[in-house]
């Protein structure tokens, strides 16, 4: 099984380099995009030990305590088989 966790910024906080992306597209022409916001990705393989509530238990433990800061960022995650 594999965890694929995306982190991002606080909608509250301000993402300097969402903003630099978002000009660089409008000086390129690219229209259509209101806004952008940059991340971080991890795909973390589970032990296959771990059954499904187990595996939620733990992504979601090493994700607030680990690989977030929970002042300015939140985080989402999927389980895939």
């Amino acid at each position: 099984m594999k965890a694929h966790v995306y982190v991002s910024l606080n909608r509250t906080v301000l993402d300097p380099q969402g903003k630099t992306i978002h000009s660089a597209l409008k000086k390129m022409g690219y229209q259509g995009v209101a806004d952008i916001r940059q991340g971080k990705y991890f795909e973390i393989t589970l032990d296959s030990a771990l059954d499904k509530a187990a595996a939620n238990k733990e992504v979601e433990r090493i994700a607030r305590e680990v690989l977030t800061n929970p002042v300015i960022e939140e985080f989402s995650y999927a389980l895939k088989d």
